[in-house]
């Protein structure tokens, strides 16, 4: 039988607990830094921890890998009363073939999602600093993006409109080959919060 995706969040969660609990200790990781500097002022027992855990969790990419386990999870965004249930691939599985898709072909829904509840509202791009943006813009960064993710606060809504490598668009480094406009849709001003 073959572990799904749930099982193997369940297994990663639990080898985390146990890897922070003391009970899982990489005895080889003083070997892993090659510069005596950093080696010296780190506490070691703390490092280990971290690359039993990141050791413990190649093993299940390359679980996931072999048997074709989707990383992706599915996510619920609830607004005003409305629901909206869309894929994601979890922050701590990667992505096996067919699961890109599964995002692409997502991404309709998530924007009707949101060009419905954020009727009436004002639009910011999140960057470095945050500016307005038209609706005209939205729509070019939509047609330009492979798929959306959507989250909400209590009258704040955040769009992602992603490209490139599922398991690499979050970071700046990976840009231009991946990445990620993120938008502020709220009545008024966002607030401070960090998207």
């Amino acid at each position: 039988m073959t572990y799904t995706t749930q099982q193997l969040i369940d297994i990663l969660d639990n080898e985390l607990k146990a890897t922070w609990k003391g009970e899982r200790v990489l005895l080889s990781s003083g070997d892993r830094l090659e510069n005596p500097v950093i080696a010296k002022a780190l506490n070691w027992q703390k490092v280990s921890k971290v690359f039993a855990y990141q050791e413990f969790r190649e093993q299940i990419h390359e679980y996931q890998r072999e048997y074709n386990v989707s990383g992706i999870i599915w996510r619920v965004c609830c607004y005003r009363g409305n629901v909206l249930r869309y894929p994601e691939l979890h922050n701590q599985l990667i992505s096996v073939p067919g699961d890109k898709e599964i995002l692409i072909k997502a991404k309709e829904s998530v924007l009707n999602f949101w060009w419905e509840m954020t009727q009436g509202m004002k639009f910011w791009l999140s960057a470095h600093r945050r500016r307005p943006i038209s609706l005209d813009s939205i729509e070019e960064f939509a047609q330009e993006t492979e798929w959306a993710e959507i989250d909400a606060a209590r009258t704040e809504l955040y769009l992602g409109l992603c490209w490139g490598n599922p398991q690499e668009y979050q970071y700046q480094w990976a840009k231009p080959d991946s990445g990620c406009h993120r938008i502020i849709g709220a009545v008024n001003e966002p607030s401070s919060i960090k998207v």
